[in-house]
């Protein structure tokens, strides 16, 4: 007899029914539009990336032209989480204000300024503040743009493209690698940092040239502007059902922050911040901001070399990322988020095991390489991008934005915590013991997801079905939020 756990999925979507829940697909013209502005929007995911991979190999250089303690090197490479922290904070109320598109065009440009700044920082100061700056872009952008993308997503396609922002993330992190393994020889790590402008440029520019989301223009009594989009990514027979359903779900009263700790939302916020804080205090940014350091610890001495090894592990991220892509429609988030995190806790207690076995010292650079693989391809393939599809997809229309800049906020600041932690406890704790650390509460993340995390799936943004009973409580609700019942 096959047991299913709870969270057990809803029946997946049969071909073609799409975010309405009618059986026509859109026109090629309007998904193509659709394509366009994921692949546009996107690019604030490969900035997100960028920003935090450059870092790992531009401290090696920054910490001896400013003479940086530890916990001095702490503080630069966690500085940009605190930026983050605002700007998930208030990202929120600005994406319901000015709109996603036009936030995420803010974000393009305030990133920039962050990127020069950094670039031409004279002292450890003004680099700190630079990357605060850099760092309010970027945690505003991380969450606007999944939701963005899934805004205009039709649904029995929207985590494949929502998790092209994590593709586009996980890029971001190989082209920084590659950046600073290319200036590593000249110690060039100013070059590092600017040449992040490129990016913000085109994401800004390609902003200009896709369309608002539907759901923000009818919140803000443009409907006639949101039939003319619809009209643009949906097939004819789709427009007035999906802008029914759209008005439908805002008709109910304003969306006050108070709402989210009602029983209603109260589970749904326990999922989202949960997982927000799972994704980073298992570990998997000291490997991002990190790893050139962590492969110097298990002996490759030289900077180039452990740039270049991190180079391997940013690919594995990638591949995974694409595999994950394909997989995440076809069988489900909550399949792909367990076997990520069983798949995170054993590597991680083979790295640790690794540097505590002196007699596998000569072998430890290629164990700590390999381990290191294992762990960013098992986070690639669930954690990573489930987390932030999750986010967009398991609260109501009218609170969406602010429940997400939550979790977002809560995502950040756990960031920082592990970030700020990490060399410190390599000291206090050892490596072994640090790495065992983040292995067990990924086993705790494990049974986190395994009894709380919803099955999202096939899920209608605007109107889902209302689902009850104990073996599927986790079903999403006709406000698009996700039912938890007790």
């Amino acid at each position: 007899m096959t047991h299913h756990p709870p969270g057990t999925p809803a029946a997946p979507p049969t071909a073609g029914v799409t975010a309405t829940g009618h059986g026509t697909a859109p026109a090629a013209n309007g998904i193509g539009l659709v394509y366009l502005a994921t692949a546009v929007s996107a690019l604030g995911g490969m900035l997100f990336g960028y920003d935090i991979g450059v870092i790992s190999g531009a401290i090696l250089f920054i910490k001896k032209a400013f003479s940086l303690s530890p916990g001095l090197e702490e503080i630069v490479v966690s500085s940009v989480l605190l930026g983050s922290l605002i700007g998930a904070a208030g990202g929120g109320v600005l994406a319901d204000r000015l709109g996603r598109r036009r936030l995420l065009i803010v974000t393009a440009a305030v990133f920039g300024l962050g990127a020069i700044g950094a670039a031409l920082a004279p002292g450890t100061a003004s680099l700190i503040v630079a990357r605060v700056v850099a760092g309010a872009a970027i945690g505003a952008a991380s969450f606007v743009a999944p939701l963005y993308i899934s805004e205009l997503a039709p649904a029995a396609i929207r985590g494949k493209l929502v998790s092209i922002n994590q593709v586009a993330l996980t890029s971001g992190i190989v082209v920084s690698y590659l950046v600073d393994y290319a200036f590593a020889p000249s110690h060039a790590w100013r070059w590092m940092f600017a040449l992040a402008v490129v990016p913000a440029a085109a994401f800004g520019i390609g902003l200009l040239f896709v369309p608002n989301s539907p759901r923000w223009l009818v919140s803000r009594g443009h409907a006639g502007r949101a039939r003319a989009v619809l009209g643009r990514i949906r097939a004819a027979d789709q427009v007035a059902g999906e802008l029914a359903d759209i008005e439908h779900s805002l008709a109910q009263q304003k969306p006050h922050w108070s709402e989210l700790a009602s029983p209603l939302l109260r589970p749904a916020m326990i999922v989202g911040v949960g997982l927000a804080i799972a994704q980073q205090v298992t570990g998997i940014n000291t490997v991002i901001y990190y790893a050139p350091t962590i492969f110097k610890f298990a002996g490759l001495s030289s900077a180039p070399a452990a740039i270049l090894a991190s180079v391997g592990v940013g690919v594995v991220n990638v591949a995974l990322t694409l595999v994950a892509m394909q997989l995440i429609d076809r069988i489900g988030r909550r399949p792909l988020l367990l076997g990520s995190l069983a798949g995170m806790a054993l590597s991680l207690a083979v790295l640790g095991l690794a540097f505590s076995l002196p007699h596998v010292s000569g072998s430890l650079g290629l164990i700590a390489v390999v381990s290191l693989m294992a762990y960013v391809g098992s986070f690639a393939i669930g954690l990573g991008p489930v987390f932030w599809l999750l986010l967009s997809e398991i609260y109501p229309l009218r609170i969406r934005s602010r429940a997400m800049s939550i979790g977002t906020f809560a995502n950040w600041a756990a960031n920082l915590i592990v970030a700020i932690s990490f060399l410190t406890l390599t000291q206090v704790l050892g490596k072994p013991a640090t790495f065992w650390l983040y292995g067990a509460v990924s086993v705790a993340a494990w049974l986190f997801a395994f009894f709380l995390v919803p099955e999202t799936r096939g899920a209608v943004l605007n109107r889902s079905r209302r689902t009850g009973g104990r073996g599927s409580r986790h079903g999403p609700c006709d406000d698009g939020t996700a039912r938890l019942a007790a």
